[in-house]
């Protein structure tokens, strides 16, 4: 189902912005998360859904959440996102995206 690809807040966008000028292996991690976006935005449910009990009550805080979905990056890189519906259209919501370490961390694996 297809959905349109939006960012969480401002400050998400430009750090994702900021990634496609740099010299270093930033740059991969912004074209993946292209690719990823591309892919939301052809199927919303592409990613693997993540069970309510397991969803960071900070992310229910912040962003008043009731699902999350996990789209697996290259080099174990993960993106987070939510799914919203507006009106007539799905939104795939981008959260953040995390290193493995920072995902298990983050999911208390």
């Amino acid at each position: 189902m297809r959905s349109r690809v939006v960012f969480a807040d401002k400050k998400l966008r430009k750090v994702f912005e900021n990634l496609k000028d740099s010299k270093t292996e930033d740059k991969k991690l912004y074209d993946w998360l292209n690719r990823a976006f591309d892919d939301l935005a052809d199927d919303a449910f592409c990613g693997i859904q993540i069970p309510k009990k397991q969803i960071p009550k900070e992310y229910i805080k912040k962003y008043e959440i009731d699902n999350l979905w996990k789209y697996n990056l290259p080099n174990a890189w993960r993106l987070i996102y939510s799914v919203a519906e507006d009106k007539v259209m799905l939104i795939s919501i981008v959260l953040e995206w995390m290193d493995h370490k920072k995902y298990e961390r983050r999911f208390g694996y």
